[in-house]
C-alpha cells in the first residue's frame, strides 16, 4: 500500500491496522500489489487507463529499489533491448 493511505483513513476517521513488513514479506507483497494493479490497468475504462499505469510503475520503481536496483540503469536495459530486439511499435507477434 502506498505510505499515505493509511493517514487517509484516518483523515476520514477510520482506524487503520498496519505492519511494517520483513524482506521476503515486502517483496511478496509488492509482487501481489503489482498483480492487483496490472489487473486494475486491464480491465480499466479508456479514461482511467494513465491512473492504472500510473500506479503499477509505482510498483515497479518500489520493486526496483527494494531490489537494489537503481531505475536508470533498469532504462538503459530497455533502451538496449529495444536496439537489439526491436520494440513493439510494430505490433508483430510471432506466433511459432
Amino acid at each position: 500500500m502506498r505510505d499515505k493511505v493509511p493517514d487517509t483513513i484516518r483523515a476520514a476517521g477510520g482506524d487503520p491496522h498496519t505492519a511494517l513488513l520483513g524482506d521476503e514479506e515486502y517483496d511478496l507483497a509488492l509482487q501481489s500489489n503489482l498483480h492487483e494493479e496490472i489487473a486494475k490497468l486491464l480491465a480499466a475504462p479508456e479514461d482511467e487507463r494513465i491512473e492504472e499505469l500510473a500506479d503499477v510503475v509505482e510498483v515497479l520503481y518500489a520493486l526496483a529499489e527494494h531490489y537494489g536496483i537503481d531505475w536508470d540503469a533498469v532504462e538503459s536495459v530497455g533502451v538496449t533491448k529495444k536496439h537489439e530486439k526491436g520494440g513493439f511499435e510494430g505490433r508483430v507477434w510471432l506466433e511459432s
